[in-house]
């Protein structure tokens, strides 16, 4: 006998809808990162100049080491987010890199790092035109490094922002001040 006077038919396409809409559902929000922890413990890059063959790859004689250029400490948006932003540039004088210390903040699902033209309260309502995409984020935990596009006027930036492409909205963002 047919519960709630549905057929059998009926009740089967329910049930394959309801695991569809749980299978996108599951997807978007993918809840389990709320349990989960990743620890990235990069050390700051050392630049050289390209090596040719049958040399060594180090930085030529008398080359100056990193250069901080700005830095800021993280504040909470969307999620609770820690730990200081610092733009470097490297020894060669040509790459830099943003490099996140200490930070702690949530996992989430395609979460970004920006360096955003907006400073870091304005950057909770959107990155801002102009913002540059440096990559995945590697871990919520620890020390990493994200280089920075080459020819890239890392003064026309004010802040560093971890952010959800999925959902649109920052987890949290450092304003950077120049060193």
């Amino acid at each position: 006998m047919p519960a709630l006077g549905l057929s059998r038919r009926t009740i089967v396409i329910l049930l394959v809808a309801l695991v569809v809409v749980a299978g996108g559902a599951l997807y978007a929000f993918q809840p389990w990162k709320a349990f989960t922890t990743t620890t990235v413990d990069e050390t700051l890059p050392s630049a050289s100049a390209p090596a040719t063959p049958g040399t060594p790859s180090t930085p030529p004689p008398g080359a100056a080491g990193p250069v901080d250029l700005a830095r800021g400490s993280f504040v909470s948006h969307e999620h609770a987010t820690s730990g200081t932003a610092r733009t470097v540039r490297l020894a060669d004088g040509k790459q830099s890199v943003l490099r996140l210390e200490d930070l702690a903040t949530s996992e989430g699902p395609d979460v970004r790092v920006y360096l955003s033209p907006r400073d870091a309260r304005s950057a909770e309502k959107g990155l801002g035109e102009g913002a540059v995409q440096l990559g995945k984020l590697k871990g919520n935990r620890g020390n990493q490094n994200y280089s920075v596009p080459a020819g890239t006027d890392l003064s026309a930036f004010r802040s560093a922002v971890i952010w959800c492409e999925r959902f649109s909205v920052s987890f949290g963002a450092a304003d950077l001040t120049p060193a």
